[in-house]
């Protein structure tokens, strides 16, 4: 027997870091349900042509129709669903007064209204499944004080959005915990290579997360081995968050803390 579900259903998965967590658990013999806006046949095409199963769904997260027509295809055609990874987002680094309304309003709708969609629509399906465990990818931003307004209080509010989640949901035997990467090298980074540097000087590691070490903590919150756990936030950040202020003022004092 898999210690993973037999059926999950990965968001924003046609690129960056969802597909490499669609990519590894068609590795682990999962069915993955590949959902995106953008066309998600290549990375199903991937999946299958390394032996594993996988399905195409279109999927605007911020449209709740779209999310209960993709549930009723996964309970037609795979009849369960043992996992839900909420990895769709979008990154829109604005300071305050830079941050329009409309801008406001589609991150919060893609980052937050989002999730909260999927796992309403998801969760009857999977509680009819046995339960299981979805993982909402927060950030660290939903832990810290953060420039961008709109970013910062979408990933904020999904923390808190995870723990009603996990409250509610348990009598299902479905679990509901957050991840909260730091930095990771994805597309959502290009362009900002200022910012990147001057982050990774705060990053007590000394560099930005890979997508699979992110991916490890989602394949970690969706299996067996974890199956105490809900309403937690795990925080993948190179320890960015609980020693990144410290670390950047040790360095740039040289060391003398006389």
């Amino acid at each position: 027997m898999s210690e993973y579900p037999d059926v999950v259903l990965v968001t924003g998965a046609a690129g960056g870091m969802g597909a490499a967590h669609a990519r590894a658990l068609g590795a682990r013999g999962v069915h993955v349900c590949v959902a995106d806006v953008a066309d998600p046949a290549p990375v199903v095409d991937e999946i299958v042509g390394d032996g594993g199963s996988a399905s195409a769904h279109h999927l605007d997260v911020t449209d709740a129709a779209q999310w209960t027509a993709v549930i009723g295809e996964i309970r037609a055609r795979q009849g369960k669903l043992g996992g839900l990874v909420n990895n769709a987002g979008i990154s829109r680094r604005l300071e305050f007064m830079d941050t329009t309304a409309e801008v406001w309003d589609q991150v919060v709708a893609v980052n937050l209204s989002g999730p909260f969609h999927g796992m309403r629509a998801a969760a009857p399906l999977m509680r009819d499944s046995g339960g299981g465990s979805i993982v909402n990818i927060s950030s660290i931003s939903g832990q810290i004080g953060y420039f961008s307004p709109a970013y910062s209080a979408s990933k904020w509010g999904l923390t808190g959005l995870s723990k009603s989640a996990a409250g509610n949901f348990a009598k299902w035997g479905i679990r509901v915990n957050s991840v909260h990467p730091g930095l990771v090298g994805t597309a959502l980074l290009q362009g900002a290579d200022s910012f990147v540097k001057s982050a990774v000087d705060s990053v007590p590691a000394g560099r930005m997360g890979r997508p699979e070490e992110i991916t490890d903590a989602v394949l970690f919150l969706l299996s067996e081995r974890s199956t105490y756990m809900t309403g937690s936030e795990v925080t993948v950040d190179g320890g960015l968050v609980s020693n990144g202020l410290y670390h950047r003022i040790v360095a740039e004092s040289g060391g003398d803390l006389g």
